[in-house]
């Protein structure tokens, strides 16, 4: 559709010239870019087409003549910095192409970084894509004429477990501190001293144990204390122009010429991030952000970068494992553990008193994958109960799913989150459980409002100059009912382009999805759900639920029921199968006759999970590595990681983000091992192949009117918060934590934020806790960790991570937020 004048203005123009070149853009185009539009290159260290101009390497300078008042063209008395001068009708600029003053400008700028740069080229890990050696080699002297010794530094600066800076290499650019205020917001960078001894860093070798920003044990105002503490430092890596800043753990492994790129896509959150995967000999030695406009732009976080050690770490399955009478588990091939594994199926399933089997795929899945799971479960063993929700649900979260997300293709994307005018985020951390949202949003400060429902300010909340809504959790549903009629979170929303955003958290909260859709309807706003784990999305569009078909079908709908048996051409069972809690609690009573379990970490489960393995009479499990689950499995068969399998991640937008084998082994992706199986069962799934399964959801197409689930209506629970003795408990995981997606890289793990615990000032009063050590448990168990008194915290609540070091709610306490535990100083 072609806009109106009265919807978009018309783009103001300059016209000048450059290298003899008439170019015509947009007003307020900085010459450098200008450049760029005709192919003219200029040399330059410190520009960043996503960050603010700063003219601090002086590599680009040009020649440059404008028209004065009276319309003569005069030239400039020197050469200028095209970074940071925007163009003007008429002007005239020459490149070190057509300018000897320009030419010579750059050299000699060229000679001054070169002064002390050391000669160390060949060790350097940026030798080879260094574009201080590409440009000293075009734009530079051929003859150096510096004869002095060069400035040296002790080497390498650690600013964090895996940032290291090796000083000498640095130009000042300062490309690093320009990204770590300007786009994360963490300015634990930045540079020091003058003349001769600038340099770079802020870090404190004495001080390592920090709650993510404060310092703990440190005062205030030593900030000297504050370590390169970012989710996403490793970009600072990638952008250096030189090999000044370096990651521990690429440091010296390999030269960029010996390697193979191939571009993928980030198993580790629903953004969807492009990166580039840098292999070598089948190992992955590096991972880099891929340039994606639409999604994660230039940026990806530290853990999309540098946790991917997982996927081939000593404990890898490479073979079919199939449990003795021994009772150990013995490679086999893979037609007998086939076998093996259709044995124990069809045991569970057929006879008169068949207990029945489950399918956990978890929810790190492929779209290929869950529907594979979908498809197996329902015709393979004829259930429906399959659910990759292996974390805090319900069936209203179920019933919103169905109603306004599966099979609704691209909702919300990440541009409109970036343009709205204000965002309402309700049980969603961007910072943690968002990746580069996080990033979007913030690219925004100060020309949006953002309001969020949580029990504190978090710190990425501040950097986004938040508003908090204290709220314990729980309580969601009434904080969202009471954005209404003239509050300013109701006003904010009625602006046309307004989002509110809801996190996976809030199926934990009785009625609170319930209550988003009425406030959307209230005000306008558009709606987005935003999921932690990359296979969310994608298990909810294969129909990985209990309650639903792929494409958002309802099981009880008769008709959507027939429409998928029809395409799969077999029966579906029509009645809702049980959600994943209620799969375990009934595996661990012996009521299971077999379970499926796909990537399923059993310590991040609330639950009887280990009574669950242990007393179900067959265990088939679908692996990467042998974990905790094998210990109980009676089949564990080997599948591929996202490096060695094509596919397909649905990103929270609803966008397909397919990617290509990186590293071609002869590992299968679940949906090929679940083919194969079914077929052992006597049915044809047709999941040999992504292609097989494109095809398959591309004809079954999405619900017909009266084939979704109703949306769902859930009173808003009311939660009686206050200090006292018992506390309601707040929870999520944080970005950098004790994930199996994280094993196996200890740098990235030094970075992950110290665990505490935090609580507001009157409830740390009520309970005599000043600071310390404190213990907060349930009836299950116990966890002690640090406390921050927490200013502007909701009362009666006390927040601990997930699962940090030191703090395994699930193992450990045994319960899922907005339960009640007891918080009291010192140790048990």
């Amino acid at each position: 559709m072609t806009a109106t004048p009265e919807k978009a203005a018309a783009v103001e123009t300059v016209s000048l010239t450059i290298d003899g070149t008439e170019v015509t853009v947009p007003k307020g185009t900085l010459i450098i870019r200008a450049a760029e539009e005709v192919g003219i290159d200029i040399p330059r260290f410190c520009d960043h087409p996503a960050l603010k101009p700063a003219g601090a390497c002086r590599q680009c300078l040009v020649d440059v003549a404008a028209p004065d008042r009276e319309g003569n063209v005069r030239p400039f008395p020197k050469p200028q910095a095209s970074c940071t001068m925007t163009v003007m009708e008429g002007m005239v600029v020459n490149t070190q192409h057509t300018s000897e003053a320009a030419d010579k400008a750059q050299k000699g700028v060229m000679e001054l970084l070169l002064i002390n740069h050391p000669l160390d080229c060949p060790i350097c890990d940026k030798g080879g894509e260094c574009p201080l050696q590409n440009q000293a080699m075009s734009n530079g002297r051929t003859e150096s004429r510096f004869i002095d010794v060069k400035r040296v530094f002790e080497k390498p600066l650690a600013l964090s477990s895996e940032i290291l800076l090796d000083r000498e290499r640095c130009v000042l650019c300062q490309r690093c501190t320009r990204f770590s205020k300007e786009i994360a917001g963490d300015a634990f960078i930045d540079l020091q001293n003058r003349g001769a001894m600038q340099q770079i860093g802020t870090f404190n070798e004495d001080v390592l144990n920090f709650d993510g920003y404060e310092p703990i044990g440190v005062a205030a105002e030593d900030e000297s204390g504050k370590a390169f503490s970012s989710y996403y430092s490793g970009n600072t890596v990638q952008i250096c122009p030189v090999g000044a800043l370096t990651s521990a753990a690429y440091r010296f492994r390999s030269r960029p010429f010996d390697l193979v790129s191939s571009p993928s896509i980030s198993e580790h959150d629903s953004s969807g991030s492009a990166i580039r995967v840098d292999h070598r000999r089948g190992k992955i030695l590096r991972r880099l952000a891929d340039q994606d406009m639409v999604v994660n732009e230039d940026w990806i976080t530290d853990k999309d970068r540098f946790a991917f050690a997982w996927q081939n770490l000593a404990d890898r399955i490479t073979r079919p494992l199939v449990r003795g009478e021994d009772g150990e588990l013995h490679e086999a091939s893979w037609p007998d553990a086939l076998a093996a594994a259709a044995a124990g199926l069809k045991a569970a399933t057929t006879g008169d008193e068949a207990l029945g089997a489950a399918v956990l795929p978890g929810a790190r899945v492929t779209l290929e994958d869950a529907y594979a799971y979908s498809k197996f479960a329902r015709l393979a063993l004829g259930t429906n109960d399959i659910d990759a929700r292996t974390r805090i649900a319900s069936d209203e979260e179920q019933a919103f799913l169905g109603a306004t997300v599966a099979g609704t293709g691209l909702g919300v994307t990440f541009a409109e989150l970036e343009k709205a005018p204000a965002v309402l985020l309700a049980g969603f951390e961007p910072e943690d459980e968002g990746g580069v949202v996080f990033l979007r949003l913030r690219k925004s400060l100060g020309r949006q409002q953002v309001f969020t429902i949580a029990p504190f300010l978090t710190r990425g909340a501040e950097k986004l100059s938040a508003t908090l809504i204290p709220t314990a959790p729980g309580g969601e549903g009434k904080a969202l009912a009471a954005v209404k009629g003239s509050t300013d979170a109701s006003e904010a929303l009625k602006a046309e382009g307004a989002v509110i955003v809801v996190g996976e958290r809030l199926a934990g909260s009785p009625g609170a999805l319930t209550q988003a859709l009425a406030l959307a309807k209230r005000t306008g706003a558009k709606l987005a759900w935003i999921p932690r784990r990359a296979g969310e999305r994608a298990a909810l569009e294969a129909g990985a639920l209990p309650g639903l078909l792929p494409g958002g079908r309802s099981v009880t709908s008769a008709s959507a029921v027939q429409t998928v048996a029809d395409a799969w051409g077999g029966s579906v069972p029509s009645s809702p199968g049980r959600d994943a809690a209620a799969i375990v609690a009934d595996a661990a009573a012996g009521k299971v006759g077999a379970l499926v379990v796909g990537g399923v970490t059993p310590s991040d489960v609330t639950g009887p999970f280990a009574e669950a393995l242990e007393r179900t009479p067959f265990v088939l499990s679908l692996e990467v590595r042998r974990g905790e689950v094998a210990e109980y499995a009676d089949v564990v068969l080997p599948v591929a990681p996202p490096s060695e399998k094509a596919g397909t991640f649905v990103n929270w937008e609803g966008r397909l983000r397919g990617f290509a084998t990186a590293i071609p082994t002869d590992a299968m992706g679940d949906h090929r091992v679940l083919d194969l199986l079914a077929r052992e069962l006597g049915t044809d799934l047709r999941t040999g192949s992504v292609a097989d399964v494109y095809a398959q959801i591309a004809a079954l197409g999405t619900a017909a009117k009266g084939e979704r689930p109703d949306a769902p209506k859930v009173d808003a629970a009311k939660v009686d918060a206050k200090a006292g003795a018992s506390l309601v408990l707040a929870s999520w995981h944080q970005l950098v934590d004790s994930g199996s997606l994280q094993e196996g890289e200890p740098y990235l793990a030094g970075t992950g934020r110290t665990a505490v615990a935090r609580i507001a000032p009157a409830t740390a009063a009520a309970a005599g806790i000043t600071d310390g050590v404190v213990t907060v448990a349930s009836a299950y168990g116990a966890i002690e960790v640090p406390v921050v008194v927490t200013d502007g915290m909701a009362d009666g609540v006390v927040w601990v991570p997930t699962k940090s070091p030191g703090s395994w709610v699930a193992q450990e306490l045994g319960v899922e937020p907005g339960a009640l535990v007891t918080v009291k100083g010192g140790v048990a």
